[in-house]
């Protein structure tokens, strides 16, 4: 990767500046009287306004700029469980996928790895209950694991979706992290182009029964580089990257495996495909930033949470088809709907603005977690995202302290160990990691996760000792 492959960034402020569009992806209008995909009013009960949408170029759909991420769906405990005495809340996800159709949110985003296996299963539950044209389903072939390599195994994985999800197509399905892995390009022609997969795809979408096809993109950007290299022969529908105002320039510095996201929306801009964009919190952390952030953020949009910066950014990208987030409670969804409902994208001062606050925030050393729980179940009962989101979280809040005579010393220490207990259980925290290692291959961020438990486990232990 080169530099001349990347868009200046005072180029690309130009052209939001000058209301360029890409291709023929444009903003759907948002007047009063627009319905939504589920053919009610969308007039928002919660926000008052109407849901922004972009226009497929290959189809003319009208798709949300807010698109439903389906990775993070409630539970309850129940006893017939095998999840740790976890099952999804099937009445809950009903509620939330009603509430977003109702205010125009169509793009609904899931995966067979999602859930722990269980979340294709709850969002055709959910969806099925409403016209099939009201909505878009996006799914993923996440054939990770080496025993769904063989073609009959991907293909089975394949068929189970349409089951499951209750659907004779896929609006938009996608080769699932690809890129990702010790050797990316092997990893993607073992489960793509060995066994014939790829060409089982494409002609699914021949037959309608997929109806735009592109990948995701995690890892080793040489994989990224040869599949757009492959746009031509594959027609790429679309591509989902992680886009955000921290990765924009700084990914590298989150996690060294990272790629900027201005490299990958660049190529994508240049070739006319639509942009998917996940993680446009960067796993919950760009709505959970230090104080003196929050002050900052607030001081110039008082009435905004800190989380819609984020996804006004991702959002202002002319060539961005939806932004994903994946909410798991109601006051989550409503107040995304406060960013989309309409989208009013940032001035070219704003980005500046952002850019500058992503300048500050890579001052903390917080663990890259998105908390997307590909690394669970833990062999060992650990939960690993809630030991490595409190850590961050404690990070942010100034509770991480260097030594016994750092002045806020004992409020730290007791809001780090009080906190610690709250939010994991005893028998799930990072004292229990033997360093078996096997969540490291499923890390999309490539975290050393063995690492950053026993790092924590050390910091807790000197805290309880008053060693630190």
């Amino acid at each position: 990767m080169t530099d001349n492959k990347n868009i200046d960034r005072r180029t690309f402020l130009k052209r939001l500046g000058a209301g360029a569009a890409v291709s023929s992806l444009a903003l759907a209008g948002c007047d009063s009287a627009k319905k939504s995909a589920s053919g009610n009013s969308s007039e928002s009960l919660i926000t008052g306004g109407e849901m922004t949408y972009r226009t497929n170029p290959k189809t003319g759909e009208k798709v949300s700029i807010h698109g439903y991420g389906c990775m993070r769906w409630p539970t309850v405990k129940s006893n017939q469980s095998e999840r740790g005495g976890e099952v999804i809340d099937q009445e809950a996800v009903n509620d939330l996928v009603d509430t977003a159709l109702k205010h125009g949110v169509n793009y609904f985003d899931t995966s067979p790895a999602y859930c722990e296996g269980f979340s294709e299963h709850a969002t055709g539950i959910a969806l099925s209950r409403h016209p099939r044209d009201s909505y878009y389903i996006a799914t993923k072939l996440s054939n990770f694991a080496p025993s769904t390599w063989s073609r009959e195994a991907s293909i089975e994985m394949y068929n189970n979706s349409l089951k499951e999800l209750q659907t004779p197509y896929i609006d938009y399905m996608l080769l699932h992290a690809v890129g990702m892995g010790e050797d990316g390009m092997e990893a993607y022609e073992n489960r793509y182009i060995k066994n014939g997969i790829l060409d089982f795809l494409l002609k699914e979408r021949e037959a309608g029964r997929i109806k735009n096809l592109g990948f995701s993109y995690h890892g080793d950007v040489k994989v990224f580089d040869y599949l757009l290299s492959k746009h031509d022969e594959y027609k790429w529908d679309f591509v989902q990257i992680q886009l955000n105002y921290l990765d924009w320039k700084h990914a590298k510095e989150v996690n060294s495996s990272n790629t900027p996201a201005e490299y990958l929306y660049g190529e994508l801009e240049k070739r006319g495909i639509p942009a998917v964009i996940m993680e446009p919190l960067l796993g919950g952390r760009l709505a959970n930033v230090p104080d003196h952030v929050v002050e900052r953020l607030k001081q110039r949009e008082p009435e905004r949470s800190v989380a819609s910066w984020a996804f006004r950014y991702a959002g202002t990208h002319l060539g961005v088809l939806t932004v994903l987030s994946g909410m798991t409670y109601k006051e989550h969804l409503e107040d995304n709907l406060l960013s989309f409902c309409p989208l009013k994208p940032l001035t070219e001062d704003e980005m500046q603005f952002l850019y500058e606050t992503a300048d500050l925030m890579m001052q903390y050393p917080t663990v890259p977690c998105n908390n997307c729980k590909y690394c669970m179940p833990c062999p060992y009962g650990i939960d690993i995202p809630a030991n490595l989101l409190h850590y961050n979280k404690c990070i942010n809040e100034g509770n991480v302290v260097a030594s016994t005579q750092s002045e806020n010393y004992k409020e730290a220490r007791r809001a780090f160990l009080i906190g610690y207990d709250r939010s994991v259980p005893k028998l799930r925290q990072a004292s229990h990691c033997i360093g078996c290692r096997q969540c490291v291959s499923h890390c999309p961020q490539e975290i050393d996760i063995p690492a950053e438990l026993h790092k924590i486990d050390r910091y807790v232990d000197k805290l309880k000792q008053g060693k630190v």
